[in-house]
């Protein structure tokens, strides 16, 4: 296809950039506008494994500490979530799913947990979410190195890991590009920081990725042919 067809099709606007990274070579911002897309369906498969895993093991703790029906038992009168003025967004996503969910004469437990954002897996490390819910989901990273004076790998600590994979996942969800710095240059830092981060996560949960992520990740690969379009 020729650029200006290319161009026509995703807009000069969203080319711009690729175009300007690639000091002006059409044929190689196309080559990186369909990398950049492959990049974005490489780390969301990475993501949506790593999502599970972390639901699950927070589930774990949550079944052992709270009983089958928690996340449910949260949100109704009487649950550690039901109006609480300070965690009214999860309230609202966890109990408009279950509502969804009992019209549909559809609930069950796994069924409710599915329908989640992985920012209420988040927000479980939250101050507040992870005091009410009792304090044991550090257990879910049976694995995690001890605090060290210069790192605490506290509920806070794992908050802000799973906030920076968190907003990774909405820029890929978004259609915006991952293989750019932060001055418009060609650089896939962003994503490879991210990555690493959930392969650390997977192995604090006690998680073998490699066998796990078998003949799926393909992550760093693109990265090289990300990299080697710079100028």
């Amino acid at each position: 296809m020729k650029f200006s067809e290319f161009e026509h099709i995703i807009s000069s606007k969203r080319m711009r950039k690729y175009v300007t990274a690639c000091s002006g070579d059409t044929r190689n911002a196309m080559t990186l506008y369909r990398l950049n897309l492959r990049l974005s369906q490489e780390i969301f498969t990475i993501i949506s494994c790593f999502e599970v895993a972390l639901r699950n093991a927070i589930d774990r703790q949550m079944v052992t500490r709270w009983g089958t029906d928690w996340l449910r038992d949260f949100v109704l009168p009487g649950g550690i979530f039901f109006k609480d003025p300070r965690i009214q967004t999860s309230h609202k996503i966890i109990y408009k799913a279950y509502e969804g969910l009992m019209g549909k004469n559809k609930y069950s437990h796994h069924k409710l947990l599915a329908e989640m954002e992985f920012g209420v897996w988040k927000y479980m490390y939250s101050a507040i979410e992870y005091k009410l819910s009792g304090r044991v989901l550090l257990k879910a990273f049976p694995n995690k190195p001890k605090s060290t004076p210069q790192r605490n790998i506290d509920h806070l600590y794992i908050f802000n890991e799973l906030d920076y994979i968190n907003n990774m996942r909405n820029r890929v969800a978004h259609h915006e590009p991952i293989c750019f710095d932060a001055s418009g240059n060609i650089n896939t830092f962003y994503v490879e920081s991210r990555y690493q981060k959930m392969l650390d996560l997977f192995a604090w949960m006690g998680i073998d990725s490699s066998s796990l992520l078998y003949g799926l990740d393909h992550v760093k690969a693109v990265c090289v042919r990300i990299n080697a379009l710079k100028s």
